[in-house]
């Protein structure tokens, strides 16, 4: 498997036969142009393009254009994108937490978020991938009162222990490291790999701070996860 980090929260996975797209906003290069247009949608295979919500920076609406290049394509969107963007509900398969896709080539649990949406645990040749779509500790800690903090963590830390009760390891995870949480921008990624035994941890939601991502490398480390150095757009990384 090879992973590559396309942008913000944006990634495509490429696995033997198939190739997944997560939360797609814009390509490797630019808004319109990079390894998705270049590359991917060539690419032989199932595409599948996965989407955890409406947000802006999430879902692009021109994924639903690639299936004119890439007829063999399953869109997995989150259900409120159906309503938000007034799509069709033949479009795609919609998911709410709790539902589950499954084919011969892979499995989606949806699980939950603490924003809009949902976040999708991918079951694929034997390893257990991650994306966390919002799920996170958005707690606001500098700018909230004590109990408005520590109402967002515990929303969060239930979201967490519903994950913890289907598993408690993964092979791939990627989650939120957002700078603009301030001086805790870390804690929720931090009590997911506290819960969760990661092998590999890979920041997102991050835009261009990628000196800030890459000051999890010590705790990833010290739970036992490998982190790669995200540098640019368009990185791939060997799973």
């Amino acid at each position: 498997m090879k992973l590559i980090y396309l942008y913000h929260s944006g990634f495509a996975l490429l696995g033997e036969g198939y190739t997944i797209i997560f939360d797609y906003f814009e390509d490797s290069a630019s808004p319109s142009s990079g390894i998705v247009h270049n590359e991917l949608l060539q690419r032989p295979g199932r595409l599948y393009v996965l989407s955890s919500h409406s947000h802006a920076d999430h879902f692009n609406k021109e994924v639903l254009t690639f299936r004119e290049k890439h007829p063999d394509i399953v869109y997995i969107f989150s259900q409120d994108i159906l309503h938000e963007e007034k799509l069709l509900s033949t479009d795609a398969v919609w998911l709410k937490k709790g539902d589950c896709y499954a084919d011969d080539v892979l499995r989606v649990h949806a699980f939950g978020s603490t924003d809009v949406g949902i976040s999708f645990l991918v079951e694929a040749e034997g390893k257990k991938i991650f994306h966390a779509g919002d799920l996170n500790n958005w707690h606001w800690m500098d700018e909230s009162s004590e109990a408005e903090w520590k109402g967002y963590e515990r929303d969060y830390l239930f979201e967490l222990d519903c994950i913890c009760s289907y598993t408690r390891n993964m092979d791939v995870v990627m989650f939120p490291v957002d700078p603009r949480l301030g001086t805790e921008y870390m804690r929720g990624a931090r009590q997911f790999v506290e819960q969760i035994k990661t092998s590999i941890f890979v920041p997102m939601h991050f835009d261009e701070a990628y000196d800030k991502a890459a000051a999890f490398l010590p705790i990833a480390q010290k739970n036992g996860a490998s982190m790669p150095m995200l540098r640019s757009r368009g990185q791939e990384i060997d799973l």
